[in-house]
């Protein structure tokens, strides 16, 4: 892709112009190219619009990038929607993906930074079936910054080509070379290397994120002005409750646990809940996380009163935590907590609930808070087609290639090299950014009901790995793992994204 060198005022705001057609003859099935690689496809349209009481015109040029090899050889088409306000090749540009990892970027996409955005029932209603509502966004940041959506290899539109085979492209390390790849390619094609540049992510995005950040510094000599993590997920540890044996996470659920609690009513609800989730904090840290280390010296006492204390933060009965030997399974807690009423709490969302058959399940079936997934895909579709103007045979893989995430490679190391699994972790890679970019700092966005990256395991990884607490900059919402659901939360994120780029930016460049 080649930068459009004048960006006319267009008054159409609709106007589209498909700049390539047919960019490969290739097999859905396989991923793989059946001909020659032909020119990336890229569809323009303009627009104009009013964010944050400021008019702007501006293009979305959605399309292709073309990552290649040594010798020169394509291997992967990155499609992405870039949104470019102004024709000035200093402006900042936000790069914005979600996680998975398997996953489009429809969620941050439609529901949390685009220009326009799908409504769905901010207090945890179901959403029903279509047709839904899309509306204007004038609360996202595209007056401070360009933004570019990014779908990686086997989400989207994008996929492997040429000499590329999908499963190249499917790992931890893979997939951050690839994504940092696309940005340098990016801002070559686009003759934007002066401008400022944040990452954006959401969950395994904030992972990509850390990962991003190392690999643009370390191989393509270029710092990152600011990043945000949006439901940060770096070290797993803190966010894996499912093994048995791992302390950590029995710790830091409990403030979720506690919030959750406090909004479904299962707990003592009358006081402040800020003192309340602080209170949560600290017992976890001082109390618990003690106890749970002592193993078979806790004396029967104070396992009493840990038993009292669990049963007041987390609304489960005394039985329960007795049975479970202090050591909730957040995944179970979301079965337990209102099992007496056979309703279901969500995991991405606590807020959400489902009526299911099975009263008698350990935890969940389904999760609850994934009732809004049709809605956000069928926006994201209408928009392509009729805002966009994106009309291609191609499919739009969302959220992912069905073979991605059974072929999905964690280990850190190349192909044959030894490997004593661990909890993924690239916390240290934002360690190391951090201290060769002083200027660097990083805003994290939690919600308060989320049960798959607890806030609390935000705070305490974040708080290790040798990262300065200057450098980062704590941010709570009412809302799950997707928080932009919630429509106080929605434009909260976006106004402390835009005070967080604002202010990166105000320090930026001085002599």
């Amino acid at each position: 892709m080649k930068k459009l060198t004048c960006y006319i005022k267009l008054i159409a705001l609709t106007l589209c112009i498909p700049t390539s057609v047919g960019a490969l003859a290739q097999t859905e099935e396989a991923g793989q190219s059946t001909e020659a690689v032909a020119e990336p496809t890229r569809f323009v349209s303009g627009h104009s619009g009013s964010f944050n009481g400021e008019r702007i015109d501006y293009q979305v040029s959605a399309g292709e990038t073309y990552l290649k090899n040594a010798a020169g050889e394509p291997t992967a088409s990155i499609f992405s929607f870039d949104y470019i306000a102004e024709d000035d090749d200093n402006r900042p540009v936000t790069f914005i993906w979600n996680g998975g990892p398997g996953s489009s970027s429809n969620w941050l996409h439609m529901g949390g930074y685009g220009p326009k955005r799908i409504v769905v029932p901010s207090d945890a209603e179901h959403p029903g079936a279509a047709p839904y509502t899309l509306k204007d966004a004038p609360e996202t940041i595209l007056d401070v910054t360009d933004m570019v959506f990014v779908d990686p290899v086997g989400t989207g539109f994008s996929r492997a080509i040429g000499e590329g085979k999908k499963t190249d492209f499917w790992g931890l390390t893979e997939d951050a070379e690839s994504m940092a790849a696309f940005i340098a390619r990016w801002m070559t094609e686009n003759n934007r290397w002066n401008s400022p540049i944040f990452l954006l992510g959401e969950s395994f995005g904030t992972t990509r994120a850390a990962a991003v950040a190392k690999v643009l510094l370390d191989d393509y000599v270029i710092n990152v002005n600011g990043i945000v993590f949006v439901s940060q997920a770096l070290d797993y540890q803190g966010s894996t409750p499912y093994v048995d044996d791992n302390i950590i996470s029995y710790i830091t659920y409990i403030p979720s646990m506690a919030a959750t609690a406090w909004y479904h009513g299962k707990v003592d609800n009358s006081g402040d809940f800020e003192a309340f989730i602080q209170a949560s904090r600290e017992f976890a840290t001082n109390e618990l996380l003690p106890a749970l280390f002592s193993g078979n010296l806790l004396a029967a006492d104070k396992r009493q009163q840990l038993i009292e204390k669990l049963h007041s933060f987390t609304g489960l009965s005394k039985e329960y935590i007795d049975q479970v030997d202090l050591r909730i399974n957040a995944f179970r807690f979301a079965k337990e907590l209102r099992r007496d009423q056979g309703i279901a709490v969500g995991l991405l969302d606590s807020r959400y609930t489902n009526d299911e058959r099975d009263d008698v399940l350990a935890r969940p079936e389904n999760d609850a808070a994934r009732a809004i997934s049709p809605a956000y895909k069928a926006s994201l579709m209408h928009y392509m087609r009729n805002d966009l103007g994106i009309d291609w045979d191609r499919t739009y893989l969302n959220p992912s290639d069905p073979e991605l995430s059974g072929k999905w490679r964690w280990s850190p190391l190349p192909e044959g090299r030894s490997w004593e699994p661990h909890y993924v972790n690239t916390a240290p890679d934002l360690a190391a950014v951090l201290r060769a970019n002083p200027a660097l700092k990083v805003m994290v966005g939690s919600g308060y009901y989320d049960l798959i990256t607890p806030f609390f395991d935000a705070e305490y990884t974040l708080n290790r790995h040798g990262i300065k607490s200057d450098d980062i900059i704590y941010r709570y919402y009412h809302g799950g793992h997707m928080m932009y659901v919630h429509e106080p939360a929605r434009k909260a994120l976006l106004k402390d994204t835009r005070e967080f780029i604002n202010a990166q930016l105000q320090g930026a460049g001085k002599e």
